[in-house]
């Protein structure tokens, strides 16, 4: 199974303002997100997983279980249900709330490719191992 620990870095961003607009992220959040340079930091206790998103304007961290269901605070201070699933070399992550989102987190050894979709719309950012 593919190591998915880690701390990663922003080094690209493409379609992440549609995305955020798809989603329904309002302009002043859009706006603070698109300038933050995150810092994504993936541990694992035994079976459990802490995914950490930190930036300069807001933190966040979600812990799961592969294959479990359990409830999120969404960046954008949404209440979802979300899974986790592992499939190779990537985590492909499904939110179900007012809009099902999917983000597929790419390991590829130096970099980490997320691609994150709602409706039509997709994003994808890379991060730099650090």
């Amino acid at each position: 199974m593919t190591d998915f620990t880690g701390k990663f870095k922003l080094t690209s961003s493409d379609n992440f303002d549609e995305f955020l607009k798809e989603l329904g992220v309002n302009f002043v959040l859009r706006n603070l997100a698109k300038t933050s340079t995150p810092v994504v930091e993936i541990s694992k206790d035994g079976d459990t997983y802490s995914l950490k998103t930190l930036t300069a304007i807001k933190n966040s961290e979600i812990k799961f279980e592969l294959g479990k269901e359990f409830e999120e605070a969404r960046m954008d201070g949404k209440n979802i249900k979300t899974v986790v699933v592992a499939d190779g070399n990537k985590l492909i992550q499904t939110q179900y709330g007012d809009k099902e989102v999917k983000i597929v987190r790419e390991f590829t050894g130096p970099e980490l490719v997320v691609t994150a979709t709602v409706g039509s719309v997709s994003s994808v950012r890379k991060y730099a191992r650090q």
